[in-house]
């Protein structure tokens, strides 16, 4: 083999290494993500301190509002803006007793409907709230600026609720709260009046409906194992599954089982702008913290979020997941988490974005 070749053969080889490098740094990358803490309870954990976050759950917001939090350890709401300021206005969440409620699911309501009433005042609840108290709850700045007001009571039931979604379909606008204990999904209409219940019977014996939101117009509901309370759930491997129904409480199809979940939880659909996985359906695991990502229609698993580093990125107690809306609860492309680290005993609000944004 002359000189020539011998060199051409090298470099050859040199480039194929270099490009196949670059394709393997290229999907390493792609599904890598920073997380930036925001705001906790717990010293110099984040940029901001609160002591009134502890297990933060349940987040929404309005188009243009802050941030809001479900604070389930100190039974209140707390507004946050999109880079972790503190908005001035803490909301008392009613437990339906003289001990503090434990709210979980938050959702803004734009209807206008969803009246709530007290003291010959009344009004739509501009979010609606409900706890593993049974109650469910709604908040209007008119009928009282700091506290949220009962709507529904189920305490003396068992109820315990765990998250909470709401949508609009021709038949009316309606609320789904899953009820952990009784391993149902409530359905009230826009009155706070009960429709129906509704599961999934196929999921196996202990299953029952964890967290729920509704994205693209279809109700997304997690289901986790139960403790032999029927009060908290039991993580561990593939301890989840995942089911799409409509917004009158049928069933289209099961999404995921199994597999990657653990105590699923956090339900979000990401935009086009978000690196690998945009327009993905991402899952937040209670059970070990991870992000993972699905195809939002055929459930096909897409891969789990990274850190820059390549370790997986892991959030203890992670549990609310939501995009930004553009204004105060920050970009569009930013991912907003909401998590209750070390055993629920403390909280943490956050984001995830690309790296170097």
């Amino acid at each position: 083999m002359s000189l020539q070749v011998s060199l051409r053969h090298q470099v050859g080889r040199w480039a194929f290494a270099l490009i196949t490098t670059l394709a393997l740094c290229g999907i390493s990358t792609a599904q890598k993500y920073e997380q930036k803490n925001l705001v906790s309870d717990v010293p110099k954990l984040a940029v901001t301190l609160d002591p009134n976050l502890v297990n933060a759950w349940g987040i929404d917001f309005s188009g243009t509002s802050p941030v809001w939090i479900a604070d389930n350890g100190t039974g209140l709401s707390t507004l946050y803006t999109g880079t972790g300021s503190i908005v001035p206005l803490v909301v008392t969440i009613p437990s339906g007793s003289d001990n503090p409620s434990a709210p979980t699911g938050l959702v803004f309501n734009g209807t206008g409907l969803f009246s709530v009433k007290a003291h010959d005042l009344s009004g739509s609840a501009v979010f609606i709230f409900d706890s593993e108290d049974g109650i469910i709850s709604g908040w209007n700045p008119n009928v009282n600026l700091h506290k949220a007001i009962i709507a529904v009571n189920n305490s003396d039931k068992g109820a315990v609720y765990k998250a909470l979604a709401i949508g609009t379909n021709d038949n009316g606008s309606f609320i789904y709260a899953t009820n952990f204990h009784s391993g149902w999904v409530e359905m009230y209409d826009s009155n706070f009046k009960w429709v129906k219940n509704f599961t999934d019977t196929s999921v196996p014996m202990g299953y029952a409906p964890f967290g729920a939101r509704v994205l693209n117009g279809k109700l997304y509901v997690t289901f986790a194992l139960q403790d032999a309370d029927a009060h908290d759930d039991v993580s561990g491997p593939g301890h989840g599954f995942i089911d799409i129904f409509d917004l009158d409480g049928n069933k289209i199809k099961r999404l995921t089982s199994h597999g990657a979940l653990n105590s699923p939880w956090g339900l979000a659909i990401a935009p086009a702008n978000f690196g690998q996985f945009s327009n993905a359906l991402l899952v937040g695991n209670f059970g070990n913290g991870h992000i993972n990502a699905f195809d939002p229609s055929t459930g096909t698993p897409l891969g789990h979020m990274l850190r820059p580093s390549g370790a997986t990125l892991e959030i203890s107690g992670l549990w609310g997941l939501h995009f930004g809306n553009g204004e105060a609860a920050g970009p569009t492309n930013t991912l907003l988490f909401t998590a209750g680290p070390q055993d629920e005993s403390h909280g943490l609000f956050g984001t995830i974005t690309l790296p170097g944004k």
